[in-house]
């Protein structure tokens, strides 16, 4: 079970490292808040099954608490990383920042 465990605690954090990665490598800040929103969520994903694993086999009776508690924080990531997200991406296409090489629709500007 440990094994299982820690390979979960490795994946997390290799996800979460390539979401730091994407914040310094990706050229604009849709590219970024996409990379660092998908790679925080799965990493965070890995983390929570770990902790819940372990509060199942090694909690004893306060193992069901740690685990109903890891996996509420799990139902609140998943609902407000997306959602933080995309405010920020919609702040960024309101305040006028354009992607960094996109292609821009023109027929679509006409439409507004």
């Amino acid at each position: 079970m440990n094994i299982l465990i820690y390979a979960f605690l490795a994946i997390g954090a290799a996800f979460n490292g390539l979401g730091a990665v994407a914040l310094i490598r990706f050229p604009d800040v849709y590219t970024r808040i996409h990379g660092a929103t998908k790679c925080t969520t799965f990493g965070s994903i890995f983390f929570i099954l770990a902790v819940v694993i372990y509060g199942f086999a090694h909690g004893g009776g306060e193992g069901g608490t740690l685990a109903v508690h890891a996996l509420i924080a799990l139902a609140a990531l998943l609902i407000t990383n997306p959602t933080g997200s995309h405010a920020l991406a919609r702040g960024a296409h309101r305040g006028g920042i354009r992607p960094f090489r996109a292609v821009v629709d023109r027929l679509a500007e006409g439409k507004r």
